[in-house]
């Protein structure tokens, strides 16, 4: 997720090129005289651009610590198993004097985000979502992340997000979305990997095609509907039928899950309109798809 550079209230960590120069000097000294460029920043995480095929990854602040070690933890074991790339730290960077939190340096992957393309050209590569996602949704260890904020119950969330919902612009149509997901079945299958984030500014596109799954940072295990919830926030009518054809195993229930889990992501999404106007614009088109396309 990208904003305009400038300060914002969430982030606790000031991070410049001068910054980013030093750690690469002190930690990873034959990559610190490459040219330096800010990406952008997110709620999480700063990127910025080095030389012409990297970029390093730093977390903005000490609840997104752990999001970066996830990510260098087990980014190398999933990217084996999808068939799209994903942003596989090619350098790690360790908590030092200069910045005290872990950070990484990524391949920087080419592309347009998802968020910039027409949601009607979206459908090309909806099928293409929906098998990567089914890729990703294999078993996960024991000891894989825990996230308090993806892929568990709906109704562990009620008592936080019922109150969001409520006084969130489209207020009816969210919880109706997700009233009827918390009233269906629960995931009793085995807590599967799950991206936790899928949505169109961190799907990356290049020449038509879905090239890259980007910001693992909430990586997480348990159920898989969070992640379809993409259906809602990415694609219009044509794409989330293509993106449910691509994963007939899928049943109404966690459909429904599914759609309750889009008007979370919604009223986040929708939390900083100035700052993230394309965040904004995201939720805006979801709360459309929810209200025109409920689970059936």
């Amino acid at each position: 997720m990208t904003r305009p550079a400038g300060p914002h209230p969430l982030h606790e960590f000031e991070i410049d090129t001068r910054l980013v120069r030093a750690l690469l000097a002190e930690q990873h000294p034959d990559l610190a005289e490459l040219d330096l460029r800010r990406a952008g920043a997110g709620w999480d995480n700063a990127m910025v651009r080095l030389g012409d095929h990297l970029a390093v990854r730093l977390p903005l602040r000490a609840l997104a610590v752990p999001l970066i070690a996830h990510e260098q933890r087990w980014l190398p074991q999933l990217a084996r198993t999808l068939p799209v790339a994903v942003p596989v730290p090619v350098r790690i960077g360790r908590p030092s004097p200069l910045f005290p939190a872990p950070w990484s340096v990524v391949p920087w992957l080419t592309g347009t985000g998802a968020d910039t393309v027409p949601v009607a050209d979206r459908t090309a590569w909806a099928a293409t979502l929906g098998h990567a996602l089914a890729a990703l949704h294999a078993p996960a260890p024991d000891d894989a992340p825990h996230n308090p904020y993806r892929g568990v119950t709906l109704a562990s969330r009620e008592q936080t997000v019922r109150p969001r919902l409520a006084t969130a612009p489209d207020a009816e149509v969210l919880l109706a979305a997700w009233d009827d997901g918390v009233a269906a079945p629960t995931w009793d299958g085995p807590a599967l990997w799950v991206h936790g984030d899928p949505h169109p500014a961190n799907l990356l596109i290049e020449d038509g095609r879905l090239a890259a799954l980007l910001d693992f940072g909430d990586l997480s295990s348990g159920d898989p509907a969070c992640d379809l919830a993409t259906c809602w926030l990415t694609f219009d009518a044509a794409g989330r039928s293509a993106f449910r054809s691509a994963l007939p195993a899928v049943d109404r229930d966690t459909w429904r899950r599914a759609a309750a889990w889009a008007a979370v992501m919604v009223s986040a999404l929708r939390r900083h309109p100035h700052d993230f106007p394309r965040l904004d614009e995201i939720g805006r088109h979801a709360t459309a798809a929810l209200a025109a396309d409920p689970p059936r």
